[in-house]
């Protein structure tokens, strides 16, 4: 499955875990302004916002798995199965695919309250991009510096969801892991008070005990209170390489090791990467399953006035810097 994050220090960076048992072959790929984005029942958009961010390119075309514009709106899909359910193609809406939401919201727009009002008209359409790439079921978090919502549509239609942890998993919908975060309220930074008994001592044998309770497991739903206590209650520096660690360190806290989640004999779910992308900067960084180094790619230093994608492959294996 998988995890996305929106955090703030100084800069804000935006990016995701994405945990699956298999690779598509995806790149880090920066799309410049004048590539021709072609919709299947839109308008094209023919210049646009240059985008950075983590795709599959399948017939020249990027599939973004998470993104970001250079007005430093960023966008992620997640596996949402069972719940997403994409719709015919409707009359006075707009109708975009899935696999073309990523490029149309981020093309176009600069903050999430314009993404807010684009959305009140939007119909996600159930056409496949390919019988190769049949439509994921996917929802979305989409942020920018100051606010984060989630976009699901499931059988009721298209619900648009404020999202004020800046965090998203799986299943189950949005509003349900949201209600869920009142179970944990309890846990603190804090050592414990003692409340089970003024007839009994206790002793606070260790650091941390506040947060006895904290799920630890690897669902959806545990490691979306996993995420959003620890995010909320980071503590970051505000210089960049502080920011990195810290943003990956909270996707620390809920990747995914081999062997831990078998989804089918000798198959398994890890972390194929995990990416920090400093929005106002355009710098995009990830770390692979395989190799903890912090790579980077930097949009400016593309040609964004180009028309033709730019993309750069996973660094995957180890490397290890030897001091002696």
């Amino acid at each position: 499955m998988c995890t996305g994050l929106s955090y703030t220090t100084r800069d804000h960076y935006f990016g995701r875990n994405l945990d699956l048992e298999f690779s598509y072959n995806e790149t880090v790929t920066i799309t410049p302004r004048n590539f021709p984005f072609e919709f299947r029942k839109a308008p094209a958009l023919v210049t646009h916002h240059a985008i950075i961010g983590m795709a599959t390119i399948a017939d020249g075309y990027p599939l973004y798995y998470d993104a970001t514009n250079e007005k430093g709106l960023s966008m992620a899909g997640l596996n949402f199965p069972e719940n997403a359910d994409y719709k015919p193609e409707a009359d006075g809406k707009t109708n975009i695919t899935p696999f073309e939401f990523i490029p149309w919201i981020l093309g176009q727009f600069e903050t999430v309250d314009e993404v807010r009002t684009a959305l009140s008209a939007l119909n996600l359409v159930k056409i496949d991009f390919s019988d190769a790439f049949p439509l994921s079921p996917l929802h979305w978090i989409i942020s920018d510096r100051t606010t984060s919502i989630t976009v699901e549509s499931v059988r009721d239609g298209l619900k648009v969801y404020d999202n004020p942890v800046g965090v998203l998993t799986n299943n189950p919908t949005f509003d349900i892991q949201s209600f869920n975060l009142n179970n944990y309220m309890h846990l603190s930074k804090n050592p414990p008070e003692t409340n089970f008994s003024d007839e009994l001592q206790f002793d606070v044998y260790s650091r941390g005990m506040g947060a006895i309770g904290l799920p630890g497991d690897l669902s959806s739903a545990s490691r979306f209170v996993k995420a959003a206590f620890t995010k909320m209650n980071s503590v970051s520096g505000d210089s960049e390489s502080e920011s990195i660690s810290q943003f990956l360190q909270i996707l620390g806290s809920v990747a995914q090791q081999r062997g831990c989640v078998e989804v089918s004999p000798g198959k398994f779910e890890i972390t194929i990467y995990s990416s920090c992308c400093n929005t106002d900067k355009g710098i995009y960084y990830y770390t692979t399953y395989e190799n903890s180094q912090v790579s980077g790619v930097d949009m400016h230093k593309e040609d964004l006035d180009g028309n033709a994608l730019a993309s750069y492959p996973l660094i995957k294996g180890q490397q290890v810097h030897m001091q002696n």
